[in-house]
């Protein structure tokens, strides 16, 4: 464990850097994540009004991961702002209450999921070093750490959005059915598909 370690200030003060840092590459990564979602959307709701249904199915598809990864950027930010504020904790890991533990599973969990974030990597090394080992093997798998009743909602979410199921049927004819509304596309029967 890294509490042996005599250096683990400076780990903890290059791992709030880090995490820094990364809240700074979110705001540019979202930028295109948003721009492909705004083109998928309007291709979705184009293709809908000219009837072509398989075509909209398969770009709701990237609608739905653009929305996926936006909803895990903001997971993911609230755990690095968790982190960084509570930095202190991370120098006694085996006091870190639960929602510290929670944060830094969360982080070390999306590092595998998000290069758009190099720098998620580096901090998921630090905090494996900091934290036991079972403990970082099972915050990478995305496995409860702890009891997973006691997970927050919102990293049961993050877990979902980085490696659930985009493909899932309902879900696409949900977000066709919802844009289709937007645009007022009345001839699309999602019940036919």
């Amino acid at each position: 464990m890294g509490f042996f370690h005599g250096n683990t200030s400076k780990q903890t003060s290059r791992v709030k850097k880090l995490l820094k840092l990364a809240l700074s590459r979110l705001a540019i990564a979202r930028r295109p994540r948003l721009a492909r979602r705004s083109i998928c959307r309007s291709d979705v709701g184009q293709l809908l009004s000219l009837g072509h249904l398989h075509r909209a199915l398969l770009r709701a598809e990237q609608v739905i991961e653009e929305d996926n990864m936006l909803l895990a950027f903001d997971i993911i930010e609230l755990h690095c702002k968790r982190l960084i504020e509570h930095s202190k904790q991370l120098d006694k890991p085996q006091e870190c209450n639960e929602e510290i533990m929670e944060a830094a599973a969360g982080i070390m969990f999306a590092a595998r999921w998000c290069g758009d974030l190099p720098e998620l990597l580096l901090a998921r090394t630090i905090l494996e070093d900091k934290f036991s080992s079972d403990f970082a093997l099972t915050a990478k798998e995305g496995t409860s750490i702890v009891d997973p009743m006691c997970w927050s909602l919102l990293t049961l979410q993050l877990v979902w959005k980085l490696s659930g199921d985009k493909t899932n049927m309902e879900l696409k004819k949900k977000v066709m059915k919802e844009i289709a509304t937007e645009n007022n596309i009345l001839q699309f029967d999602h019940e036919t598909m």
